[in-house]
């Protein structure tokens, strides 16, 4: 069985979405505290219709308590760890995946914290994406309505509401990278080539 886990993800609707993806495919889902809502939520509800209940959810209180639950301490087990960051070389079609793997994703504003990252570089990969030069053809104009919106609260930290693309996504507003995949879509593309390399039925 693959393991989906999110690091103190913010949005239920999210959430939901890859927790109904995890039903389909046989997968556990892991989420680390704190919890950006309830999991009482209707949005997340909503999202993941009636798979929610059939779904294997374990919640953990930390990072550190997830590692200990799951047995991911000690020689080897990094191995089966896979931390998806736009901070990667390696990409996650150039990863092998196995049964029990762990595909990590950090939460929606700020993605997996670098204390994390710089502790498991060899588990760090990426998905490929077109830069925006390419995949944004008004990407010079969504950068001057960001500039200006920061500019007019110079004084305060942006929101995290100032602080997404065209597409809603979450953005560091340091980073002059702004496409990025929303969690659900991200998540699914990893499982689904984790599912194809371990023998998923009727996958090529």
């Amino acid at each position: 069985m693959l393991n989906i886990v999110l690091f103190e993800p913010e949005i239920p609707a999210n959430t939901g979405n890859i927790g109904r993806t995890c039903v389909v495919a046989g997968a556990r889902l892991h989420l680390i505290e704190p919890l950006g809502f309830s999991l009482d939520s209707k949005m997340l509800h909503r999202a993941g219709l009636g798979y929610w209940e059939n779904l294997d959810v374990r919640i953990h209180p930390s990072w550190d308590a997830f590692l200990d639950a799951c047995g991911l301490r000690g020689p080897g087990a990094s191995a089966h760890l896979h931390l998806l960051t736009k901070k990667a070389r390696r990409t996650h079609a150039e990863s092998t995946y196995r049964d029990g793997d762990f595909l990590v994703f950090g939460k929606e504003s700020s993605g997996i914290p670098e204390e994390i990252l710089a502790a498991l570089p060899e588990s760090c990969e990426r998905i490929p994406m077109l830069p925006d030069t390419v995949s944004l053809a008004n990407r010079e104009r969504w950068e001057a309505h960001e500039s200006a919106l920061h500019g007019e609260q110079a004084d305060a930290a942006p929101s995290p509401l100032l602080r997404q693309d065209i597409c809603g996504n979450f953005i560091d507003p340091d980073d002059y990278r702004i496409s990025a995949l929303n969690l659900s879509n991200a998540a699914a593309i990893v499982l689904y080539e984790a599912l194809r390399q371990t023998g998923f039925p009727n996958m090529a």
